[in-house]
């Protein structure tokens, strides 16, 4: 083998070499990119996903906070209007209770009311109240019980309210009673069985 030859058996096997060595470098370095790579991309994954999770967690409760704003300016709305409803309906009454004060039935009511009382109270002195505008009333009322009757100081719309001191007992057959107890209790029941 001649020099020449030698030269570039050498040349040859050296470039070969350097070659490899380059492609080894080369793989190492692709590998190790390609690991940051993959790496990375999970980490982007698994960000996005804990995002998407926050963010559909977030829109769930601001949806629910909407529905429960809108279920209470609904209840609010809906209260207000049975409040309304409620009146009216409780002023009407006052009317018909106007009215029924006018009939024969309510004088007839008056000393069903004063004879109770008076049944009630046995031998204990009993004292029985009239509303300030049944006072016309008064004789034919007393005629009728043979109770003795005072006219009240306070209005309470009609009725009789009888006291019997003795026995710390009120018997309280007032309308103002009756209907405030009615008003109180008075309920809308909603189609859905809710009040």
């Amino acid at each position: 083998m001649t020099l020449e030859e030698k030269i570039a058996h050498l040349q040859t096997s050296s470039m070969e070499q350097a070659r490899a060595e380059g492609n080894a470098i080369i793989d190492a370095h692709k590998e190790a990119l390609e690991k940051v790579f993959e790496d990375h991309r999970a980490e982007a994954l698994r960000q996005s996903e804990t995002r998407i999770k926050a963010e559909t967690t977030n829109a769930r409760l601001s949806l629910n906070q909407a529905a429960a704003k809108s279920q209470l300016e609904i209840k609010r709305r809906q209260g207000k209007v049975q409040q309304e409803l409620k009146d009216k309906i409780f002023e009407e009454v006052m009317g018909l209770v106007d009215d029924y004060m006018k009939t024969a039935a309510y004088g007839d009511f008056l000393v069903k009311c004063i004879r109770q009382a008076v049944d009630f109270a046995g031998q204990d002195p009993v004292t029985i109240y009239i509303n300030p505008s049944d006072e016309a009333k008064r004789p034919d009322l007393e005629n009728a019980t043979g109770a003795h009757l005072t006219v009240s100081a306070e209005d309470f719309i009609g009725g009789v309210r009888a006291v019997i001191r003795s026995r710390n007992i009120l018997i309280d057959n007032s309308f103002r009673t009756q209907l405030r107890n009615e008003y109180d209790r008075f309920i809308f029941s909603g189609g859905d069985g809710n009040a």
